[in-house]
């Protein structure tokens, strides 16, 4: 656990200029920072945003509208493409005047492309790099062309880091596995969430017996669950809804149909807030086969839903003392089995889930997530002060 700041240090917290680099506002890593920019701002820190103009639709265009209003940096938006191209250099040079007009004393990159963007920029503008991975290029290996070129890039990228924000153990052990040794100050700093998210869901007349919520592609595990729902059906009646976007749409849904799960399996358009997502289903399904910290959990959790999911990421530091409840990824028959499992007992799934909540609770919150980063921040900018002495992981 990282320790408050003290009286000088919280002085020149508070007299922070950060700026927050990502490219889609969407998903976990957008909340992500909504949660981390709201935080600081309330604690005196003057913050701005750049993302993405081209994504996100209505809902990240009402969050971002919210945040003008309070961000002393701005809210910059500026079309991103996810693929490393030409274009990119157009965005560099965009986001090079405006972090000169800014002078933040931190650009904190979030995710692959918003990383890359804050560290090539950062010496430029006399500021910090600060780096938080969410997954983005760790979620891929040296086995594929595009994960040579993914970690090659992030390799390159380790001399102009200053500071690395890992939001799991899993995250910061994929990182030395996939780049090298984390030689720069870092953190493990876990997501949060408010006090009001800890309400118990009324989901008791929900329409599905199970609701998937995520991005529609092939790591958030949606095939696996479509062939789980195949066995499930050759043997009783349930309903399934899938909640989420993304470009392997119509291959799911073809799936679906092949398998025969039409009208017993169906797909919907992102719901927000997710809670509305979580109310429609009495068991949620988020059979991922790969993730970093997400936040789909810990909201599942937090409203006491109960939620089958699997053993990849930081989903079992979430889980913690339960995390022998997780189901093996990529593997349909014990999906299959689990669901069966609720239909025959759901009032033992809500039992167990009581129990998950409390533990989640008594972990992570947003608060002590945004007190984190902000402490690491002034050890970052202030660490070579004769008095800030080293700063070193917490989790060698």
């Amino acid at each position: 656990m990282i320790a408050a700041a003290g009286n000088g240090q919280q002085k020149r917290i508070m007299n922070l200029r950060v700026m927050h680099v990502l490219r889609a506002p969407f998903g976990g890593l957008f909340r992500h920072v909504l949660d981390l920019v709201r935080g600081q701002c309330e604690r005196g820190i003057e913050a701005g945003i750049v993302c993405d103009s081209s994504t996100g639709g209505e809902f990240a265009d009402t969050e971002l509208g919210k945040l003008q209003q309070i961000c002393c940096l701005g809210v910059h938006r500026l079309p991103m493409k996810r693929k490393p191209g030409l274009s990119d250099w157009r965005v560099i040079r965009e986001l090079d005047r405006i972090f000169r007009d800014q002078s933040p004393q931190i650009l904190h990159g979030h995710g692959a492309k918003g990383a890359a963007y804050a560290r090539l920029l950062a010496s430029r503008t006399g500021a910090k790099a600060v780096y938080t991975p969410h997954g983005g290029a760790l979620h891929y290996s040296y086995a594929t062309l595009r994960g040579v070129v993914y970690l090659g890039l992030e390799r390159l990228l380790k001399g102009r880091t200053d500071g690395a924000v890992f939001e799991s153990e899993f995250s910061r052990r994929s990182y030395v596995q996939n780049v090298g040794a984390a030689e720069f100050p870092h953190r493990v700093v876990h997501n949060g969430l408010y006090e009001h998210e800890f309400s118990r869901l009324a989901n008791g007349s929900a329409e599905y017996d199970f609701v998937f919520v995520g991005e529609l592609r092939n790591l958030k595990g949606i095939y696996v669950l479509a062939d789980a729902a195949h066995q499930v059906r050759q043997q009783r009646e349930f309903t399934l809804l899938a909640v989420g976007a993304g470009d392997e749409q119509s291959n799911l849904e073809s799936r679906i149909a092949e398998l025969g799960l039409d009208g017993v399996v169906n797909v919907c358009p992102p719901i927000y807030p997710v809670t509305e997502a979580l109310a429609k289903g009495r068991c949620i399904v988020i059979p991922s086969l790969a993730e970093s910290l997400p936040y789909v959990v810990l909201e599942t959790v937090a409203a006491a839903v109960p939620l089958l999911t699997t053993n990849v990421g930081g989903i079992p530091e979430i889980f913690g003392p339960f995390a022998d409840r997780l189901l093996p990824a990529g593997d349909s028959r014990a999906l299959a089995g689990a669901m069966h499992q609720f239909l025959d007992n759901p009032e033992g799934a809500q039992t167990a889930a009581e129990g998950i909540r409390a533990h989640v609770r008594s972990q992570f919150h947003v608060l002590r997530m945004v007190d984190a980063i902000n402490t690491f921040y002034g050890e970052i900018l202030h660490r070579d002060e004769p008095s800030a002495g080293s700063v070193s992981s917490d989790l060698e």
